[in-house]
């Protein structure tokens, strides 16, 4: 294979960020992959430039060309035309040098983190690893993925389909507590284990930062390894990212890659051809360097993560104590005054816990993570926090649901979150990087102590994960179905939606014993015949059944609470010795109301 024996020979020098370029010469619609249906003549001059700067492989222009990512750009061109073109415009350009096929991550989480399924991730990357393989690349590359099953996935798929050799690239965070536990290492092994014949690492991080990861890298033997840096660190310039790097720092500061093993060397985003220029006038001895094997910290000689300390519902939950949790409205504003008086008054009576809503209907509410913390810190009860993926990307939300564990936050309820377009403000966007389910199986990774990048977090969280389920749901079957995922993703807790009804409490109970976690019943003490009708006709997912509209309809409406709250007491006290706890819905988060319901059952 060509490829591969270029490789025992020399040190190679593969081109830079195509994308970047492109930018720069006129082509602004994304992904830049479609600039080989529309601006052919664009990508041949970058395939041209790079070559001309030295480069002995040339990537093609097919990053991002699969259907997930395609689609999120309103684009309906075909995956597999965008990939038979990009190598046919690489091959013309290319002549005698080496061209690459490559193929990038979908572009949104996969399953059951994020909303794309495994088998369709699986399609996408045969499709474009069959086009270029057919169109006569070199050697297909898989570069810039974070997410390791999906590697994993792209590797076997580009297998399944071609003989080509398979260069698997990962990006690593720069982060030093990472390196030390030699995380790379271990990422080397299982790419060259899933059957890749070069192993490296592109983007993300400069090429100082890149030289500890390629020398960890080159602890997993002789296998050749790609090295592509940025760089540097951007600044964000007219919404852009720009780096302000020469070509001679650049050059030389990447050329040291091959002391530290690397075999290939180029550049990620921001890599014109004048910096690989630098690079081929940096890059003097050609010839592969021997690798001297330094750090042999394996696996099982590391020390196991500290263990957090687990919430006081844990606990409870382990010597299966009746639980009972109360939600509370929070105000518009800064006051929490009155949120603190119903959590401290709840304390005192011997509630177990509060639970706050994460802008709940997409209304403007202050941060569930500071409310929950002034709750815990001031009152001293334990809070359950509820966390919308609506608002935050995969990245923010790792880092809300890390900060609110420092604080000392351990009850988490992922919810999906309503549309913001039916909220405060109905022209924010609402991202949906990921689905409740998504943010459980984050918060199980966290527990384990990494993040979903693999990336240790030097402890391991204590986090007591609830999830919600929906007894009375119009489609129960795929109401149960998304309780069993959520379960498998590490779930430890269910909560309910309100009931009223005998009939939904023991589908709850059997859904509850279906999946071997304890449940919490929901429970709304109806304040007004109106307010059972909204409930009934306006809220998706909750019934109110017929002969409890009409009762609340009978009572004057001076006493029509006292009858919601008598209906929601004679309810909780079926729960006790049936169920795990009680969480208690007021109105209003009128903890008065919910002290009422809980005297029922002391």
């Amino acid at each position: 294979m060509r490829l591969l024996d270029a490789l025992r020979e020399r040190i190679l020098i593969i081109d830079g960020a195509m994308g970047s370029r492109l930018s720069v010469l006129g082509f602004d619609k994304t992904p830049y992959s479609l600039a080989n249906l529309e601006a052919p003549e664009l990508v041949l001059r970058c395939h041209s430039e790079f070559i001309e700067s030295g480069a002995d492989a040339i990537e093609t222009n097919t990053f991002w060309a699969n259907q997930v990512r395609l689609r999120l750009h309103g684009s309906d061109a075909s995956p597999e035309e965008i990939c038979r073109l990009g190598a046919k415009l690489a091959r013309q350009a290319a002549g005698d040098k080496l061209v690459f096929g490559a193929i990038s991550p979908c572009g949104k989480p996969l399953a059951p983190l994020g909303p794309v399924d495994l088998e369709d991730a699986n399609n996408e990357f045969i499709v474009q690893a069959r086009a270029l393989s057919e169109e006569g690349v070199d050697a297909i590359i898989l570069e810039s993925f974070s997410d390791l099953q999906e590697l994993e996935i792209a590797i076997r798929a580009a297998k399944s389909v071609c003989d080509l050799p398979i260069i698997a690239s990962k990006s690593f965070i720069e982060d030093g507590e990472t390196l030390a536990e030699g995380f790379p290492l271990r990422v080397a092994t299982a790419m060259m284990e899933w059957g890749a014949d070069v192993v490296g690492a592109n983007c993300v991080v400069g090429p100082q930062r890149m030289f500890d990861i390629v020398r960890w890298m080159s602890e997993a033997g002789n296998i050749p390894i790609l090295a592509m840096p940025t760089p540097g660190m951007p600044q964000l310039v007219k919404q852009s990212p720009i780096y302000d790097v020469t070509p001679e720092y650049f050059g030389k500061a990447a050329a040291r890659l091959a002391e530290a093993g690397a075999n290939i060397i180029g550049g990620c985003c921001g890599v014109f051809p004048q910096h690989i220029a630098g690079l081929n006038a940096a890059l003097k001895n050609r010839t592969p360097q021997k690798r001297t094997h330094i750090r042999t910290q394996e696996a099982a000689e590391r020390q196991p993560l500290q263990e957090s300390e687990p919430s006081k519902l844990s606990n409870k939950l382990k010597s299966c104590k009746f639980v009972t949790t109360v939600e509370l409205d929070l105000p518009r504003g800064l006051d929490t005054t009155k949120v603190l008086e119903g959590a401290r008054a709840l304390q005192e009576i011997g509630c177990d816990m509060i639970d706050i809503s994460d802008g709940a209907r997409a209304r403007l509410r202050m941060s569930p993570v500071s409310i929950s913390s002034i709750i815990q810190n001031e009152i001293g009860i334990e809070v359950m926090m509820h966390v919308a993926c609506r608002d935050r990307n995969l990245l923010a939300l790792q880092s809300d649901v890390l900060g609110a564990h420092a604080l000392g936050i351990r009850n988490v309820l992922p919810v999906t979150g309503d549309p913001a377009n039916i909220g405060d403000f109905p022209s924010a966007t609402s991202v949906f990087d990921i689905d409740s389910i998504g943010l459980v199986r984050v918060l199980s990774r966290f527990n384990e102590g990494r993040d979903m990048a693999g990336n240790t977090l030097g402890k391991k969280c204590a986090f007591t994960i609830a999830v919600a389920f929906n007894p009375a749901a119009q489609d129960l079957t795929f109401e149960i179905e998304r309780l069993q995922r959520k379960a498998e993703a590490g779930a430890h807790l269910i909560y309910t939606q309100p009931l009223f009804e005998d009939r939904h409490l023991d589908l709850a109970l059997e859904a509850a014993r279906g999946v071997r976690l304890p449940i919490l019943i929901g429970v709304l003490p109806l304040r007004s015949s109106r307010h059972a009708e909204f409930m009934h006709n306006e809220v998706p997912g909750i019934e109110v059944p017929d002969w409890l509209r009409s009762k609340m309809a009978d009572a004057p409406e001076e006493s029509a609470q006292e009858v919601g709250i008598a209906v929601a007491q004679e309810f909780a006290r079926k729960l006790p010795g049936n169920a795990q706890g009680l969480y208690l819905m007021p109105p209003f988060g009128n903890h008065k109301v919910a002290m009422r319901v809980l005297e029922a059952i002391t």
